[in-house]
C-alpha cells in the first residue's frame, strides 16, 4: 500500500538518474520534460540565438544521458546538466566569433509577440527589440537568472541549485538585472504623446 502511494508522487531527480543508469528510457523522458526548456534558456543566455540554443540544449541532454554514470550527485542533476549546457554554449560561441559581435540578433524571445493588429504588432516588436537589446547588455549570469526566473518561473532556490549559486546570490543577480533593464528600457522607450 505504501509503495502504491509512493509511485503516484513525482519521482525526484536522484531516483530518475538511478533509473536511467538502469536503462529506464522513461526516466530520461521525465528528466527531459523537466529540464530541457531550462537548458534551452541557459544556452540562449550565453548564445543569444534561438536556433543555436535549441541545438545546444538537445545536444547537452544527449551527452548527459550518455554520461549519466559521471553524475556524482544525482539529486543535483539539474546543476550538472546546466554546467554541460553552459560549457557547450561557450564552446560554440567561441567557435563562431562573428556571432559574439552581434548577440541577440534574431527573434529569440520575441516569438509569439505578434498581435492581430498591425499597429499593435509593430509596437510589440519595438518593445521586444528594446527588451532584447537590454538583455544583451546584461552579464551572462544575470541573463541566465532573469530568463529562468521571469520566463520559466523558477524559484531562487531552484535557480541557485541549477547554476551553482546561493539563493541569496540568485536574488542579487535578479535585482541587479531588473534594475539595469529598467534603466535601459527607460532610456530607449519611445516618446509618448503626439507630434504637436
Amino acid at each position: 500500500m505504501d509503495k502504491t502511494a509512493h509511485e503516484d508522487a513525482p519521482a525526484g531527480d536522484a531516483s530518475l538518474v538511478e533509473r536511467m543508469r538502469d536503462g529506464d528510457r522513461q526516466a530520461a523522458s521525465v528528466l527531459a520534460a523537466r529540464y530541457l526548456r531550462a537548458a534551452y534558456v541557459v544556452a540562449l543566455a550565453v548564445l543569444g540565438n534561438r536556433h543555436d540554443a535549441e541545438d545546444v540544449a538537445q545536444e547537452a541532454f544527449v551527452v548527459a544521458i550518455e554520461r549519466i554514470e559521471d553524475c556524482r550527485e544525482p539529486d543535483r542533476f539539474a546543476g550538472w546538466l546546466m554546467t554541460i549546457v553552459r560549457n557547450r554554449s561557450k564552446n560554440l560561441r567561441n567557435a563562431l566569433p562573428a556571432r559574439r559581435a552581434v548577440p541577440w540578433d534574431d527573434d529569440s524571445l520575441a516569438e509569439g509577440m505578434r498581435g492581430p493588429d498591425p499597429v499593435e504588432d509593430s509596437e510589440r516588436r519595438e518593445a521586444a527589440d528594446r527588451l532584447l537589446a537590454g538583455l544583451a547588455t546584461l552579464a551572462e549570469r544575470q541573463r541566465e537568472v532573469v530568463l529562468l526566473h521571469d520566463l520559466e518561473g523558477w524559484r531562487h532556490a531552484e535557480i541557485g541549485a541549477a547554476l551553482g549559486l546561493s539563493e541569496g546570490m540568485s536574488r542579487q543577480h535578479l535585482f541587479a538585472a531588473h534594475r539595469l533593464l529598467r534603466e535601459r528600457l527607460s532610456r530607449t522607450a519611445p516618446e509618448g504623446g503626439s507630434d504637436g
